[in-house]
């Protein structure tokens, strides 16, 4: 499996070419294209129960559609917005990803939703984040480019939660308040997500919370009829 990412970081197109007999999962809508040969199946992953928990806990969509390869092809995929695409391979790893953040992935890979505890609802990515496990590769979208931070073991570097994209499974994080309450309440930055590694943090660079709150006070209200 052979992949080429194209018109970063704003408008990023992802081509993923396959043999005959590959096969790439991704969320449902977000196929482009695929040439001749290739099938598309569509299906709720992991039964009822595990599309409900990706999809009402997570914010992922409840079918998901699956390209096979009956003769070597190519499909390509983007994100609904404006932004770039991270190809990541795991290998026998784990990773964690925001809600709207997943893109495709190799079926060999396991995906479910995990509960990350009151600190991730305070912190306003959903009681849910996304688990990727396994070994196999794995496609992350993001709204604006997509910024890599690696850090060492002990190293802490903290990211407002807007920004977040995704995460090793080997880091540790924290959501704290910026400075005091007045900060917290008036810096607009509110609260963050401080991670410790060893480990990656993949971080986008514009926020779609901070965008809604710019956009619709610029909305005209409707008339009374």
């Amino acid at each position: 499996m052979d992949h080429s990412i194209e018109y970063r970081p704003a408008f990023a197109l992802l081509t993923v070419s396959l043999d005959e007999g590959e096969s790439i999962r991704s969320e449902a809508g977000a196929m482009v294209s695929y040439s001749d040969g290739i099938g598309i199946e569509t299906e709720a992953r992991g039964g009822i129960f595990g599309s409900l928990k990706r999809s009402v806990l997570g914010g992922e969509s409840f079918f998901q559609n699956t390209f096979v390869a009956e003769q070597a092809g190519d499909v390509s995929l983007a994100p609904p917005l404006p932004g770039d695409i991270v190809h990541q391979r795991l290998e026998d790893e784990t990773m964690y990803v925001q809600s709207g953040s997943y893109l495709a992935s190799d079926v060999a890979l396991e995906l479910d939703t995990s509960f990350g505890g009151a600190k991730t609802f305070f912190g306003s990515e959903g009681l849910f984040l996304l688990k990727l496990e396994g070994t196999g590769h794995s496609y992350l979208s993001s709204y604006g480019a997509i910024h890599e931070v690696e850090l060492e073991e002990g190293e802490r570097h903290t990211v407002d939660t807007g920004h977040i994209v995704a995460f090793d499974g080997t880091t540790n994080f924290s959501v704290e308040r910026v400075g005091g309450l007045k900060s917290t309440l008036f810096s607009g930055e509110g609260l963050v997500c401080t991670f410790t590694g060893p480990g990656t943090v993949w971080l986008q660079s514009r926020s779609m919370d901070s965008f809604l709150s710019w956009l619709i006070p610029k909305l005209p209200s409707s008339s009374p009829q």
